[in-house]
């Protein structure tokens, strides 16, 4: 999972239902939020591009304040 999440582009997000498919467990998708709390590299593996289905930032170690401006930064989430 942290393989698929590290090819995630600046600028792209995916939803971590689509990270556990892509890593070939579709219904690991609790994994993924559990495997990006505990990201061992985030320079490597930029787990704040991984968001909820909904299109909503999800949690983030550093909390979800900082998810959504480092979002806001690449251009995923507009700022008005």
């Amino acid at each position: 999972m942290l393989k698929v999440v590290s090819k995630i582009p600046q600028g792209k997000t995916m939803s971590y239902a689509e990270v556990a498919r892509a890593a070939g467990s579709p219904k690991a998708y609790r994994a993924v939020g559990n495997i990006m709390h505990n990201n061992p590299d985030p320079a490597r593996v930029p787990c704040h591009r991984v968001v909820k289905s909904d299109g909503s930032a999800g949690g983030f170690a550093s909390g979800t304040k900082k998810k959504i401006a480092l979002l806001k930064k690449e251009g995923v989430i507009k700022t008005k």
